[in-house]
């Protein structure tokens, strides 16, 4: 099985935005973004089978062309909204636990949970590959062996 932790795809300067954080939208990059994304996970050849969100709009609409592609319902896990990285860690690790082969689940979260997960899992002594990163739309790819993650492999926004 292979888990993509993706950051949301760009959603404007949150600075300029009124209403609650939640609720700002992608912007047209953020749109163009997604699209790239839902490319790039199709290029993987392997069988999306879940998708789960922060329930922030940005996250959701991140992930939205991914999952109508695949006839998949997107879950809203609050485990993965901001400021969750230790929750967040915990349901990567137990995702692994639960590992099919040759599928992949896709969890969609932010700047401040992402680079926290990655460092709990480096931790764990798994292998790191492609950079180092966090910018938006962007994949860390992790590769799970024997119900626990071996390898993480950054992929830029795509």
């Amino acid at each position: 099985m292979t888990i993509l932790l993706v950051r949301h795809g760009s959603a404007g300067d949150p600075y300029r935005w009124s209403g609650d954080d939640v609720d700002r939208p992608l912007d047209a990059a953020g749109k163009i973004q997604a699209l790239g994304l839902d490319a790039t996970v199709s290029e993987m050849g392997q069988r999306v089978v879940r998708v789960l969100s922060s329930r922030a709009t940005r996250c959701l609409q991140t992930v939205l062309p991914l999952g109508e592609r695949h006839g998949i319902h997107t879950e809203e896990e609050d485990d993965l909204f901001e400021g969750a990285a230790e929750r967040t860690t915990r349901l990567v690790r137990d995702l692994a636990g639960a590992a099919g082969d040759e599928t992949i689940t896709i969890l969609c979260s932010h700047s401040d949970v992402i680079p926290e997960v990655i460092r709990d899992l480096a931790t764990d002594g798994i292998g790191l590959s492609g950079g180092r990163g966090c910018a938006y739309a962007s994949i860390w790819e992790l590769t799970t062996t024997d119900g626990r993650i071996v390898h993480a492999h950054y992929r830029s926004t795509p």
